[in-house]
């Protein structure tokens, strides 16, 4: 294909700067220690100094590949998709997962909310940043609340992400890796005190695997 012709593919969605996929054991939040196929897609300007997967930032960096080979690599592995990035809803969503739902497959996002939500989803986490915030469709139609805690301060910003999230979102605080012998006992006493929050960990990191 000509690079406009690749650049008109990805902008609507049948092609995506795919940065890897795996299968492996969920991490975090509310599915932690569930099988599941990862596709981290490439793209996000929502700039967290403490990303993990800054390399995923550059979606030009990442090849654009067609969903079709993405789907039939997910449907070989898991019937559980977890879409992540960078920040998937950097771009549209919606050929992607119709893709995934026709192998009749469960579809996640773990998503910063950034940007207007697309595609189709069985399940919605929210993981709000403070340098780019949701908008209101994703609070509204969020199944769960993930706030990483840097600092003190994430504390206040956490309450005032779950004042947002519509009523059955489950809450889950999670201490950010580098600073976890800092923050996790700071937690545990927060979500003591605060019993609507439940604690997050990254698991995989602990157990060594993707």
């Amino acid at each position: 294909m000509l690079k406009k012709d690749i650049q008109i593919a990805v902008e609507k969605g049948v092609m995506l700067p795919l940065m890897e996929e795996f299968y492996t054991i969920q991490g975090e939040g509310y599915h932690t220690g569930t099988a599941a196929y990862f596709i981290r897609v490439g793209g996000c300007d929502v700039g967290c100094h403490w990303c993990d997967v800054k390399e995923s930032w550059n979606a030009d960096l990442h090849p654009p590949t067609q969903i079709e080979a993405i789907v039939d690599n997910a449907a070989k592995y898991a019937k559980t998709i977890v879409i992540t990035g960078g920040e998937p809803l950097t771009w549209d969503m919606g050929p992607l997962t119709a893709g995934l739902k026709e192998k009749g497959l469960k579809i996640h996002i773990e998503t910063s909310g950034a940007y207007p939500l697309t595609g189709t989803w069985d399940w919605i986490c929210l993981s709000p940043k403070k340098t780019k915030l949701p908008v209101d469709e994703v609070y509204n139609k969020a199944q769960e609340l993930k706030v990483i805690i840097y600092n003190k301060h994430d504390f206040v910003f956490a309450e005032e992400q779950a004042a947002k999230v519509n009523k059955d979102a489950i809450l889950f605080l999670q201490p950010e890796w580098s600073k976890k012998e800092e923050m996790t006992p700071l937690i545990v006493d927060y979500v003591m005190s605060n019993p609507k929050w439940r604690v997050s960990l990254q698991t995989h990191k602990y157990l060594n695997i993707p």
